[in-house]
């Protein structure tokens, strides 16, 4: 890797901070969710979570003990405003300004990211992502952090995942705030993409010389065999869950025959949303694209009867704990077409990560073996992609350490660090050690 590569991890602020209801902190839709029955495994909250809000220094020395040059993180939305969401929240602001200059005193570089997806629940009474009036108060918020950050933060994120947003939270329902509506999940896809647009100038004005982009969860899909129908549902797949976000985003439009299939099925009746000069809009230039990548799709078509399609061809191999199969050739080959249709510019990994459950052995360690062997091949895979002419600036590890993870509550574990949630004791793992070892070794 180039000399200013860039090594770190990633976190987000609902999942890892606690302290959910003090210093000014208003309620998010996924405080909501948390209280809403049968939502969450376990009836699992984040109201203490790692209590990083509390201990975020005790986890900085960890980022210190791995050497990594950045850390990214999000800003909790319900933490910086008041129930108007114009008011700033001045503790909640301090906390940030605390946590920031914490970690360019440890000469690591903030990665800031503005929406992971913990929105105030008074932005989603007043209509959310699926009211584009509501744009003006994510760009209020965008102004806001820019302008109390923006001489320390020079990498800032707009959104991260839209995809899971609007996929998960308002057509599949699994996530906050838990609808099941295409249409509307289509219509806030959207809008999150204009507010990207219209964010970034805000940020590049209130943070001279500041690196601006947006996250994109991008799952290669492949056909299970090579018939007719598992070739179109594959492209159907990519279409909808890569493209569908790539295209706008650099200069293009969202794929027709993604919204054609929809209004054949019946789940829609047109894609009426998007108004004449959008596009122009979420086009906006941007400094880099983070990629957030897990594992590979494969593909198999439900328009015709297993009996009528080919015999399977690809067979996914070893799985996680979140049953991802583990395939780092995808991130290769994603990151070779990415840059190859789109040139993006300069590429982060900006999640990359597995969930498996060690528990400690008798001498107090935990030897997640499996994790390791994923963080290798991966990072491997990137350095493939590298020596193809990828622009990779960086790679971030998720996660620095085992949180709240979304629905699935704690049972899932994807840390570096683990988390005892009676105790918050904090224990390095395995991969923990041989992350630092990587990082020392490229330099």
């Amino acid at each position: 890797m180039k000399k200013d590569f860039m090594w770190g991890t990633a976190t987000s602020s609902f999942q890892i901070e606690g302290s959910n209801d003090i210093d000014g902190k208003i309620r998010s839709i996924w405080d909501e969710f948390c209280d809403t029955p049968e939502k969450v495994k376990n009836a699992d909250h984040a109201k203490i979570a790692c209590d990083h809000y509390n201990r975020f220094r005790e986890d900085f020395d960890l980022l210190d003990e791995l050497d990594v040059g950045c850390y990214r993180f999000s800003i909790s939305w319900p933490r910086i405003v008041s129930e108007d969401l114009k008011a700033k929240n001045q503790k909640g602001l301090d906390f940030y300004s605390r946590m920031i200059d914490d970690l360019l005193r440890r000469n690591i570089e903030p990665f800031l990211t503005l929406n992971h997806w913990d929105i105030p629940q008074i932005f989603l009474e007043k209509g959310g992502w699926t009211n584009r009036d509501c744009i003006e108060h994510f760009l209020d918020y965008s102004d806001i952090v820019s302008s109390e950050f923006g001489d320390r933060v020079k990498y800032w994120v707009t959104h991260n995942e839209p995809w899971v947003i609007s996929n998960c939270g308002y057509k599949e329902g699994i996530h906050a705030p838990g609808e099941n509506n295409v249409y509307e999940s289509l219509l806030v896809n959207h809008n999150l993409l204009l507010s990207h647009g219209q964010a970034v100038p805000i940020i590049r004005g209130n943070s001279a010389d500041s690196k601006v982009g947006i996250v994109l969860n991008l799952t290669p899909g492949m056909p299970a065999s090579q018939s007719d129908a598992d070739q179109k549902a594959s492209k159907l797949f990519n279409q909808f869950f890569n493209e569908w976000f790539l295209d706008p985003l650099y200069g293009g439009a969202y794929p027709i025959e993604v919204s054609d299939d929809w209004i054949k099925k019946g789940f829609i009746d047109s894609i009426d949303f998007v108004k004449e000069g959008d596009y122009n809009i979420i086009s906006v230039p941007t400094d880099f694209l983070g990629i957030n990548y897990y594992s590979r799709a494969i593909i198999r078509s439900e328009d015709i009867s297993e009996s009528d399609n080919a015999p399977i061809e690809l067979i996914a191999g070893d799985k996680t704990d979140f049953d991802w199969e583990v395939y780092p050739n995808g991130l290769r080959d994603l990151l070779i077409d990415v840059n190859t249709k789109y040139k993006p510019g300069s590429i982060y990994i900006t999640e990359n990560g597995c969930a498996y459950d060690y528990p400690k052995s008798s001498d107090g360690q935990i030897n997640d073996i499996r994790r390791v062997e994923y963080l290798e091949s991966h990072i491997s895979a990137c350095m493939e992609a590298v020596d193809k002419g990828v622009p990779l600036d960086g790679y971030m590890h998720w996660s620095l350490m085992d949180n709240f993870e979304w629905a699935e509550g704690y049972c899932k574990k994807f840390g570096l660090v683990g988390i005892d949630f009676d105790s918050l004791q904090r224990t390095p793992k395995r991969s923990f050690w041989r992350y630092k070892e990587i990082i020392k070794d490229s330099k």
